[in-house]
């Protein structure tokens, strides 16, 4: 069994998601539930995956501490870097954090004791990339999920298996940007391991007022910005930024550039469209890409972007960010 976390208010759309991929979803608050996993492994409204997960019962500490124990001992090989997630999924008080605590320190003791060689390849940083991940959650004080997670199935997966807890990343903070839509730009990067960097070359589409081309030209990028408004005054004085007023639609770089960036407002099959055919005529070689909705009735135009990206991608995601509102971003690396 598997077991999806939804983005926030988002269990309807992904019950519909799996369905349109012939998966057959059970709800289980606050996951979805399938006997299957989705080929290939995309799913816009999921917020984190627990794949093969158990569900668990018991009321003892020490007995959750022996079932994560036992889950990663019949997955993970022998000395493999793991991470664990640990968290509550039940009431809005401290008791189901303290739960996790308690577990986290019972797990740790009896790793020290018994499995000394699980310990030392236990890496304690959050949201390491690349290893092993070992999933916890509590659903009730006595009930929950164990998953463990091996290094070739969280590579496999990574398009729905996030190296953060919950799939959970905080709005980043500038109050320097033009718009707080500049955080969207920060988790894409987060969640893709890969970021825009000095000297390399971006392309913004739709870049008025300027937020994501903020990211770029603070990390020392050179930035050419497609708008038919100009940006924010001291962002239009900036070396590196070149402004072209003209339709986001029709420009075409002269070379490939290092970045697509793209939160143009427009229906969302015509930037699915001008990704499509960037990836095609392979303009850029990293991409960011808000696609935005103005209900629910047209999320399965996703589908397409689904059969076709990956094929034109080394890594290709595509999710509803912590920092999107209606909204779903496609990210990643060009073949």
């Amino acid at each position: 069994m598997h077991a999806f976390l939804p983005a926030d208010g988002c269990a309807e759309f992904l019950m519909d998601e799996l369905k349109r991929q012939q998966i057959d979803p059970r709800a289980s608050e606050p996951f979805i539930l399938a006997e299957t996993l989705p080929a290939p492994a995309l799913l816009a409204f999921a917020r984190q995956t627990l794949p093969d997960a158990r569900e668990l019962r018991d009321a003892s500490i020490n007995g959750w501490a022996d079932q994560i124990i036992e889950s990663m001992l019949a997955t993970l090989a022998a000395d493999a870097p793991w991470h664990l997630h640990l968290w509550p999924a039940y009431g809005e008080g401290k008791a189901g954090q303290h739960r996790c605590e308690l577990i986290h320190a019972a797990l740790t003791e009896r790793l020290k004791k018994r499995r000394r060689s699980l310990f030392r390849s236990w890496v304690q940083d959050d949201a390491t990339a690349g290893i092993a991940l070992v999933q916890a959650v509590l659903t009730a004080p006595d009930a929950g999920l164990v998953s463990a997670a091996s290094v070739s199935v969280v590579h496999e997966l990574r398009g729905i298996l996030s190296p953060f807890a919950a799939g959970d990343i905080p709005h980043a903070e500038d109050k320097a940007a033009p718009s707080r839509a500049f955080a969207k730009v920060i988790e894409a990067e987060l969640r893709l391991g890969q970021y825009i960097e000095r000297g390399q070359t971006c392309v913004d589409l739709g870049a008025s007022p300027g937020s994501w081309s903020y990211v770029a030209i603070q990390r020392g990028a050179h930035v050419t910005a497609i708008d038919r408004s100009p940006l924010r005054d001291d962002l239009m004085r900036n070396a590196r930024l070149k402004f072209v007023q003209a339709d986001a639609f029709k420009f075409k770089p002269d070379a490939p550039v290092d970045w697509l960036i793209c939160d143009i407002i427009a229906a969302p099959q015509r930037s699915i469209d001008l990704l499509l055919e960037w990836l095609r005529e392979k303009q850029m070689r990293r991409f960011i890409v808000t696609l935005k909705f103005k209900g629910t009735d047209e999320y399965h135009l996703l589908d397409q972007l689904k059969a076709e990206a990956p094929q034109m991608c080394s890594d290709f995601r595509l999710t509803r960010l912590c920092a999107n509102k209606n909204e779903v971003t496609a990210f990643g690396v060009a073949a």
